[in-house]
């Protein structure tokens, strides 16, 4: 083997030391540039790092997580989108960073809502992946004889795997009603009820959306997958509460006793929205040309928030968002109705009530205090859950006094929270905080290193009842696979970014 030699920064305790070293060409892809400590969970990357930087980069996490966050390249890509025109404020990246198209996944970039421009790769393909968790009135006790039968029912109910098809139809006329009402949509044919939509972002429906701007590939691929989960990291998760850490908090969203039922949903937009990703890529590379727009990498094609270009895909994201808050929607009716056919009980009565929905894959027109003064700006999270704190007027009157509810899923073998919104979100990252556990290994990565029946030996020893809609998911999906979800909201919470509330721990899963 060839060896290079390379010089690099290094973080040594609170000093920066210079360091000459021997380099193996496979580490190619690791981080090797400057990174200042600036307190216990904060690290930055000056804008002196390279030509064009207009802004620093923040990242968030502590010394245990510094190896992994450095693991790969993403750090390069929090510079890259320090240099996109219009950036306010400083490049961020959540704890749960890693390798991503364009920008990191696990960053936040706010851009002038004028001066700024809009860049797909700051919102990925998945649109408005998102998570929305659904309390119970069940305990344990109630149902630890019956996990396998509720998984097994909602696999039933809830179409998943890789390009599954919903149980509800639509046709050219329904797909628009779908795109440009969202969850409202859902409610009104009667899967939920309207205390559904007090309960999640934006009402479940972003007003901005126009179908006119979807293209029809984009809803001819959504048209047959809505009310579906689909594939790779999406799941349906019954856990119980382990740990509560702010009793207020956790009372005012019901989920209060340890040992009580709740079910997180994680999916997104399926094929219409990777498609109006894909459509708008290639309408902004040609826009980068068009407006004389100089980028460090292609993949953060962008064009002028004010920009037809711009304009035409924020719309068409919109839609697209409302699409997943509608397939979300769906799937929790069908998992209220699995319990109500195992349990031989109303959902009503179990008390199945949404607790929250948030996006941690979207751009948002917001307005925030940035030194001094309030300023429009397009919030792009990618990778990243929204997390405003107290009393912002977004958040649902139940949770004012707290703090918008975020949730954070881990991985399937382990654990996953709910943490609260803070005024220091709001003051340093755009009122954003992690999104999950970050992966660690590229899926291919584990597929070459695990088997699903080891995978599913791993989960039954720790008391959890899986069915997955092929093994490959098993493995591609491996707890291994991803960072320790406690370390990640440590950060968070030690950020004063988001505040602990609650841990829970699954019972069984369902894997797309």
């Amino acid at each position: 083997m060839d060896f290079c030699y390379k010089s690099y920064w290094s973080v040594c305790g609170t000093k920066i030391k210079y360091v000459l070293f021997k380099w193996n060409p496979i580490d190619m892809n690791r981080w090797n540039g400057p990174l200042e400590k600036i307190d216990e969970f904060r690290y930055l990357i000056p804008n002196s790092y390279k030509q064009g930087m207009r802004t620093d980069g923040v990242i968030y996490s502590d010394s245990r997580m510094l190896e992994q966050v450095m693991s790969d390249n993403a750090l390069e890509q929090v510079s890259n989108v320090a240099m996109l025109p219009g950036i306010v404020g400083r490049s961020l990246a959540m704890p749960d960073i890693h390798w991503g198209y364009g920008f990191p996944i696990g960053g936040v970039a706010a851009m002038d809502a004028e001066e700024g421009v809009i860049s797909p790769g700051g919102v990925g393909y998945d649109i408005n992946c998102g998570v929305r968790l659904l309390r119970t009135g069940l305990y344990f006790e109630d149902v630890k004889d019956r996990i396998k039968n509720l998984v097994d029912e909602m696999f039933v109910n809830v179409p998943s795997g890789l390009g599954s098809k919903g149980k509800v139809r639509v046709d050219d006329r329904g797909i628009v009603e779908v795109l440009e009402g969202g969850a409202r949509w859902a409610v009104e044919k009667g899967y939920g009820t309207d205390d559904d939509l007090k309960h999640q972002e934006a009402s479940g429906c972003l007003e901005e959306a126009d179908a006119g701007k979807v293209s029809q590939m984009a809803k001819q691929r959504g048209m047959p997958q809505i009310g579906s989960l689909g594939a790779g990291n999406h799941f349906l998760e019954i856990q119980k509460v382990e740990e509560i850490f702010d009793a207020e908090a956790s009372k005012a969203m019901g989920i209060d006793t340890i040992g009580q039922i709740v079910v997180m949903i994680h999916s997104g937009s399926r094929g219409a929205g990777y498609q109006i990703a894909s459509d708008y890529i290639k309408i902004m590379e040609g826009a980068v040309k068009k407006y004389g727009i100089s980028l460090p990498d292609r993949q953060l094609a962008c064009a002028p928030v004010t920009s037809d270009e711009a304009q035409d895909y924020f719309a068409a994201m919109s839609a697209g968002a409302n699409f997943a808050w509608a397939n979300r929607q769906l799937i929790m009716h069908w998992v209220r109705e699995s319990f109500e056919k195992v349990l031989r009980q109303p959902w009503e009565s179990m008390e199945m009530r949404l607790v929250y929905d948030v996006a941690h894959n979207i751009a948002k027109k917001e307005t925030h205090q940035i030194e001094g003064a309030k300023r429009s700006v397009i919030v792009h999270r990618k990778g990243a859950t929204r997390a405003f704190g107290p009393h912002h007027p977004e958040v649902p009157t139940a949770y004012s006094k707290h703090g918008q509810p975020v949730i954070i899923p881990g991985d399937m073998g382990t654990s996953s929270y709910v943490l609260t919104g803070t005024e220091g979100a709001m003051s340093e990252t755009f009122g954003s905080t992690c999104h999950g556990a970050g992966r660690v290994l590229s899926r291919s990565a584990a597929i070459r290193r695990f088997t699903p029946e080891g995978i599913r030996a791993q989960l039954s020893n720790a008391g959890i009842y899986v069915k997955a809609a092929s093994p490959k998911v098993l493995t591609e999906e491996a707890p291994q696979a991803y960072k320790r979800i406690d370390d990640v909201v440590r950060v968070a919470n030690g950020a004063g970014i988001s505040k602990l509330v609650a841990k829970m721990i699954p019972l069984g899963v369902m894997k797309g």
